[in-house]
């Protein structure tokens, strides 16, 4: 069994005009955010062996909040620049040459990449849009992730205003 947990970066600030997209950092309710996610993440035991993600300065911000509360030593997330506003497919990619040894691999990106990876591998999430700091958990009945592809199932869909929906 594989699980894989898909992150979107937390909100970002768009104060800074002057910042790239790549730049752009996160706003005060991102940094509030993201650790929170986490938080709920570990309590539901969903606690990666790696975590795969954009060097993105939001997407690395959030990952470093997320960290502690996923007992993840923050020198051991792996920044792959492909994974910068990255298509679903690369997304994958990614996916499938995680080694085996790994059962729970969270992967931090951007959308629309991240809500539309999950749709291809999860089809009847049927998921809109995962919104900033939001969390897709799916599981796949296989020991390999280079077999990972659609017909995974959904396990756990959570963003930061969930409750309030």
């Amino acid at each position: 069994m594989k699980t894989l947990i898909l992150i979107r970066h937390a909100k970002s600030d768009w104060g800074n005009l002057n910042a790239s997209d790549f730049e752009r950092e996160l706003s005060e309710r991102g940094r509030r955010d993201a650790p929170e996610m986490a938080r709920r993440a570990a309590g539901r035991g969903l606690i990666p062996g790696l975590c795969v993600a954009s060097p993105a300065c939001r997407a690395m911000q959030t990952a470093r909040l997320m960290a502690p509360n996923l007992a993840l030593p923050v020198e051991q997330i792996e920044w792959r620049d492909e994974l910068y506003l990255a298509s679903p497919a690369i997304l994958l990619d990614t996916v499938r040459h995680t080694p085996d040894h790994i059962d729970v691999l969270a992967l931090l990106a951007h959308n629309p990449g991240i809500t539309d990876l999950a749709n291809r591998l999860c089809p009847a999430a049927g998921i809109d849009n995962v919104p900033t700091a939001g969390i897709v958990t799916l599981t796949f009945a296989t020991d390999s992730w280079q077999q990972i592809g659609p017909g995974g199932t959904l396990l756990d869909f959570d963003y930061p205003k969930k409750d309030m929906d």
